[in-house]
């Protein structure tokens, strides 16, 4: 019970931005030591990226880099000196894992290609996740979480109907399927290596656990061959679906009617309206041919309700419904607050810090508190000495020729 479930596991990461660090994080917060791979002269670009803690400009302030590399510990190099292949090749001796999200052919240049390490460390596991894999004639394209939506689907389904495609809002490849996958993807690695004492590369396409996200527009078009197109917040199946007015400036409702019993539990919470009565709506298919006049008798209904109190009662009455939350609303949401899902950790230069908890609880092994984000080469020396066997003047030269940074 005192053991994080991956205690013990080393990374050495050489993942940046969003998709790469989020999976390492998750291996963090889990209880691996990963060792992210820095360049002084070449920063991971999320960490000069806002918002910023307090408004305030710097490498080591941005709370997007911190929400993606919580745990970790930092390490410092300049990759083209050549000394830092002996430093990484030390390191590597000692890992369970490397990972990394470049391009195919970045880690090739650094003579860290899957070979090249194998001869290093046999059994370890090497995980490479670029955008288009490592194979095919688009596997040299660069792409971002944005470049993945677009090319998978995810953009074009996602909008108001007969508007240009609007994206989610986020990179949401980075942030859900990728690093998702990833992490399983070397979960299941870790257990293979485990029964038979083989390591291996694990080769993945950001785009591909993207397409995965899109089952149902792939299977209309490969059996009844009709493309989808955006359709805002409508349902195919089922209304009233979609988000109403409520009291209050910029105040909304997500309300979704999915069946008969719904119907009239939405009613009785609206005080059973005349518009309500008419009999052509007690069934689905009457619903759904009258979407539109519905969605404006009911946004009149519930312009004037307070939104939280509203949610309540239609929960009440089986109605799957929940207020729009702003992030203010989120950070003090009663349930997340009784699960304990804030947490606030003192970070070395932002001082008091909000993070996110583990997204579950193990019945049968200890919940990881996770550790603030590192600054920029925060434990360059700690690491130096504690895992590459350098004394103080080794790491002073090191550093005066330029190789740690």
């Amino acid at each position: 019970m005192s053991k994080l479930p991956l205690s013990g596991i080393r990374v050495t990461d050489f993942t940046w931005i969003g998709a790469g660090s989020y999976t390492t994080k998750i291996l963090a917060d889990a209880g691996a030591d990963v060792v992210k791979i820095e360049s002084a002269a070449r920063v991971d670009s999320l960490r000069l990226a806002a918002p910023y803690k307090d408004g305030i400009k710097g490498l080591n302030r941005s709370g997007y880099f911190a929400d993606r590399n919580s745990s970790k510990r930092s390490l410092t190099l300049n990759m083209k000196h050549p000394r830092a292949l002996e430093l990484i090749a030390r390191l590597i001796r000692q890992s369970d894992v490397i990972a990394n999200n470049f391009t195919p052919g970045v880690m090739d240049r650094f003579g860290l290609s899957y070979e090249a390490v194998r001869q290093i460390k046999p059994d370890i596991i090497y995980l490479a996740m670029s955008m288009q894999g490592s194979t095919g004639p688009e596997k040299d394209y660069l792409g971002y979480g944005a470049t993945m939506a677009a090319v998978t689907g995810i953009q074009q389904l996602t909008g108001l109907p007969g508007r240009e495609p609007a994206g989610t809002g986020t990179n949401y490849p980075d942030h859900i399927p990728n690093p998702c996958h990833a992490a399983f993807a070397i979960l299941a690695a870790l257990r293979h290596r485990r029964r038979s004492g083989q390591g291996q590369r694990i080769d993945m396409a950001q785009t591909e656990p993207t397409v995965a996200l899109l089952g149902p527009a792939v299977l209309d078009f490969s059996v009844n061959g009709h493309v989808q197109q955006a359709r805002g917040n409508q349902h195919p199946d089922a209304a009233p679906y979609g988000a109403y007015r409520c009291a209050g400036d910029d105040r909304w409702i997500a309300i979704c009617v999915m069946n008969d019993a719904q119907w009239q539990g939405l009613g009785k919470v609206l005080g059973a309206p005349a518009w309500m009565q008419d009999a052509a709506l007690a069934s689905n298919s009457g619903r759904l041919a009258q979407r539109e006049a519905i969605d404006q008798q009911l946004n009149q209904a519930t312009q004037n309700l307070d939104r939280k109190g509203l949610s309540a009662a239609l929960q009440a009455q089986g109605v799957p419904a929940g207020p729009v939350n702003d992030a203010a609303d989120v950070i003090q949401d009663p349930q997340l607050d009784h699960r304990g899902h804030w947490l606030t950790l003192e970070h070395p230069e932002m001082g008091p810090s909000l993070y996110n908890a583990q997204p579950f609880r193990f019945s049968r092994s200890a919940a990881g508190v996770p550790k603030p984000a590192p600054m920029l080469g925060q434990h360059t020396e700690e690491i130096c000495r504690e895992l590459l066997g350098l004394s103080g003047i080794e790491i002073e030269q090191l550093a005066g020729e330029g190789a740690l940074t």
